[in-house]
């Protein structure tokens, strides 16, 4: 008998199917409304991993993380209502991160819907707006075709996330479905007519740079953008935590584009007279609040590079619009013709310069000095070091002075989510067990999603956890004090001994309160064989590397 003509629950179909499109790996906080598919990945354990968490909103960043890291969808199993709501938040970050994601929901039963049943939530209004195809199974035959289709549409143009509801009776209906094959990625190249129109315009231009961000980025994509931008002797600034699309260190860099952005870089993108955006969005935080760029009209000549054709004048009309891509585009761009000579060689060196001297922090005088731990940590990390983050002012030292030197070596939430960190570094550690790992999180942001060094220590993955605390929401804080100056309220906090709470999951916990102490924490971290928490106790006063409470409230004074 067939694999077609066996009869096998709609939990077994679904997990054949998802082994069928080379899952190897899928996240949950198991459910009764999909037991039966917890069932059938029993069965499967030698081919899937299934990871457990502590809270679905950590294991819906976990998949997040696994899909931008991996390039492949990223899965995640939660349960009805509840569950269902708490992963939201992974959807969320998935949609704006553009982040191929396929996340199954454990749904009441058929013959009670739309009762109100226990938990019951219609899924197609909840995620409609944010996931990009929104779907209930309700014949198990066809659990292969809808499998199929969601690997499509989480990886195709603009990537993203993909949620389908499982009704629990129909996993366990028996029936007889026939299989698909491993999804296919369809190739984006851009037209010839294209590459030469950007040609031209490189011909014509005296100020360019090159913008990166987006998705679907491959390491081959990167290397490629790299040859372009030496052929053409171009700046390449990347966009809000997408610092890992191009080497940091390389003498065309020029920088982030985002929150704390440096105002020469600013100053620099504004005057250009072409700018190359291959990839991202032109959101509001890489735009510096849409203030780059006029909209709709750019004052710059605008070539904006997109996977997905929706995106192109989604905000922007651009002067060249190129439909492609990233390592289509990539290997078109490196096998122009290189010039001559470039005009603008004195434009992309002090472009680099003003990167290298935004690298240089100032002392702070109280507490550990977030300047200095990151100047440690990018002098010694290797390489291929993975670092995470979820959101707060603490992010501004990691993206201001930290050097990310390969793809796939930042994971942090264009979305801005709080909580993201801890859970990313979990699954970073699951697909590069032998490469370091270390996560940032604020005191805030740690406590959203910190109970998943349960899952850390579960697992034996030994991540490196830098708790700043600096005991406030030191974001709000500090856009307190410059609208409503010295009315401190709902930004405190009184938080726990974290090395403490470290301990006490089997986690090594350590706290530091002076800055000299740092590099030996860090190396008995690295050292303790499971994961790791290291505590900074910072000064309140310092709430950004740019500000402090004291001139803030001299500034809203003035």
């Amino acid at each position: 008998m067939s694999e077609k003509d066996k009869l096998r629950t709609g939990g077994q179909v679904l997990v054949d199917a998802l082994r069928n499109h080379g899952v190897d790996t899928a996240f949950c906080v198991p459910g009764e409304s999909f037991l039966a598919v917890i069932d059938a990945l029993y069965g499967a354990r030698d081919d899937i991993r299934l990871v457990v968490g502590r809270q679905e909103g950590g294991v819906a960043h976990m998949a997040e993380a696994y899909g931008k890291l991996t390039g492949e969808p990223g899965i995640c199993f939660v349960t009805r209502g509840p569950g269902a709501t708490n992963a939201a938040i992974g959807i969320h970050t998935a949609r704006q991160d553009s982040t191929p994601m396929i996340m199954f929901v454990g749904h009441v039963a058929r013959d009670t819907t739309s009762r109100e049943a226990w938990q019951e939530i219609d899924y197609r209004h909840m995620y409609g707006h944010i996931a990009k195809w929104v779907d209930q199974i309700d014949d198990a035959r066809r659990i292969p075709e809808y499998v199929n289709r969601a690997f499509h549409i989480a990886t195709s143009g603009r990537p993203g996330p993909v949620v389908l509801a499982l009704p629990e009776d129909m996993l366990t209906d028996m029936v007889t479905a026939s299989d698909t094959p491993r999804y296919q990625r369809v190739p984006y190249h851009p037209a010839p007519q294209s590459m030469s129109q950007l040609q031209a315009m490189l011909a014509e231009a005296e100020k360019p740079l090159v913008l990166l961000g987006g998705g679907a980025w491959t390491r081959g994509a990167s290397d490629a953008i790299a040859r372009f931008a030496e052929n053409f002797d171009l700046p390449v600034v990347c966009g809000f935590r997408r610092q890992d699309l191009f080497d940091n260190r390389h003498p065309h860099y020029a920088g982030e584009a985002g929150l704390g952005m440096d105002p020469k870089l600013a100053a620099r993108i504004k005057a250009a007279d072409l700018v190359i955006a291959v990839g991202p969005r032109l959101g509001e935080t890489t735009t510096n609040g849409y203030t780059l760029f006029d909209v709709p009209k750019p004052v710059q000549r605008l070539v904006h590079v997109h996977r997905d054709p929706n995106e192109l004048g989604h905000v922007y009309h651009a002067d060249l619009a190129i439909h492609a891509g990233m390592e289509e585009f990539g290997s078109a761009a490196a096998d122009l013709p290189k010039p001559a000579s470039t005009p603008w060689r004195e434009w992309t060196q002090s472009a680099c310069n003003d990167y290298q001297d935004n690298l240089k922090h100032s002392p702070v005088a109280n507490g550990v000095d977030m300047g200095e731990v990151m100047q440690h940590l990018r002098d010694t990390l290797p390489a291929d070091s993975i670092i995470t983050n979820g959101a707060g002012n603490y992010t501004i030292w990691v993206q201001r002075f930290y050097q990310y030197r390969g793809v796939r070596t930042q994971l942090a939430p264009t979305s801005g989510t709080m909580g993201y960190g801890v859970p990313a570094a979990i699954a970073a550690k699951l697909v590069h067990p032998e490469r370091t790992v270390v996560c940032f999180a604020g005191d805030g942001c740690f406590l959203m999603n910190g109970q998943e060094l349960a899952t850390a220590v579960q697992y034996g993955l030994n991540i490196i956890i830098v708790v700043v605390n600096n005991g406030m929401y030191g974001s709000i804080r500090m856009h307190q004090e410059r609208h409503y100056p010295e009315r401190v309220h709902a930004t405190a906090l009184n938080n726990p001994d974290f090395a403490a709470l470290a301990q006490s999951y089997g986690a090594t916990g350590i706290c530091i309160e002076r800055t000299e102490d740092f590099p030996a924490a860090f190396e008995r971290a690295r050292n303790a064989g499971k994961p790791a928490l290291i505590e900074l106790r910072t000064d309140p006063e310092v709430v950004s590397p740019r500000a402090t409470i004291t001139s803030l409230r001299k500034a809203a004074a003035a």
